[in-house]
């Protein structure tokens, strides 16, 4: 197999590969013995199948699995000392192939590479946080709405009750916010920092590629500056938990896996869930490789940010609750 490098720009590489017969055709004959020890055609004991009838029959499909087994493997080793994005993709440029013929098959496959940056962080670094105030007009709506609902339920309550709880909830909904805001702006902040070029009409087609047509050129093209921040705070992300020398441990996932049922059972009203049942159905999340990605990154997240909000500086503001909400 004769395997080539094209770079086209620093962001966008070609791959070809050649395959000749010699590379799957000791494959290839296993596989086609095999079906014909199993194969079961009428007039014919099975194992007695003539080769010429199974080639005829399962040739097609058996070349195109050993060669595509072929591919695989050598692929995969192709790309190994790569940074790339996403997976190998089939070139624009790729023919017809001809799977009857034994002379060799050429395949294209374009690959998006990692851009090169840094992933610092210092005290130099600052970022604005925001501390919003509780104003009467806004303590006003909600206690007016909050009277109306214990009146409905014919419970009494004192002003100074209901005065209370009103601040209680607005401070700690306007801390959640103001902390939803802060991680925000942080990773907006090194992102920016990082100054990424991605390979953008590669990752198009791979998104397209991978989502196997289940979602529309359309749609992509729709959606694709929110998944273009999003990615670049994946690889951010990733470069600061190797500069921070962060890993995720078993215990981290079944901490985020626990956390993530609890809310789960909350969310339908259920409290107070017998142990047993949460450490089930924890099991079966963390059986489940998709949710275990989806936990990782969470995790990843939460601890990078982590580090991050104790190695920067954060400088607090206060503010308003309607001028926080008309920040960008």
């Amino acid at each position: 197999m004769k395997i080539t490098k094209k770079q086209i720009d620093k962001l966008n590489l070609e791959l070809t590969m050649v395959v000749e017969h010699t590379d799957y055709e000791q494959a290839e004959k296993k596989k086609l013995a095999e079906r014909r020890r199993t194969a079961d055609f009428k007039g014919f004991r099975k194992g007695n199948v003539p080769p010429e009838m199974i080639r005829k029959v399962y040739g097609e499909q058996i070349r195109v699995e050993v060669v595509n087994d072929v591919i695989s493997g050598q692929l995969s080793e192709a790309v190994r000392d790569l940074h790339i994005l996403g997976e190998p993709i089939s070139s624009e440029k790729q023919g017809e192939i001809d799977w009857k013929s034994d002379e060799p098959y050429t395949f294209i496959f374009d690959l998006g590479l990692s851009p090169e940056f840094k992933a610092e962080a210092s005290k130099s670094d600052s970022v604005q946080s925001y501390r919003i105030e509780v104003t009467d007009k806004t303590k006003a709506e909600v206690a007016k709405n909050l009277k109306k609902y214990y009146a409905d339920k014919k419970e009494k309550k004192t002003d100074a009750e209901i005065d209370s709880e009103v601040s209680g909830r607005l401070e700690s909904e306007y801390a959640q916010e103001a902390e939803w805001r802060l991680t925000k702006d942080i990773r907006d902040y090194f992102v920016k920092k990082a100054s990424l070029e991605l390979p953008e009409d590669f990752l198009k087609r791979w998104l397209f590629a991978a989502n196997g047509g289940k979602v529309s050129k359309e749609d992509i093209e729709k959606d694709f500056s929110g998944f273009v921040e999003d990615f670049k705070w994946q690889l951010v992300r990733g470069r600061f938990m190797q500069e921070f020398a962060l890993k995720i441990e078993e215990k981290d996932l079944r901490e985020a896996a626990k956390a993530f049922v609890t809310y789960q059972y909350a969310m339908y009203g259920i409290g107070n869930v017998p142990e047993d049942m949460i450490k089930e159905a924890v099991e079966r999340l963390l059986s489940d490789r998709a949710q275990i990605s989806r936990l990782e990154e969470q995790v990843e997240d939460r601890k990078v940010m982590e580090k991050l909000k104790e190695t920067i500086t954060i400088k607090e503001k206060k503010i308003t609750s309607e001028k926080f909400r008309d920040l960008k």
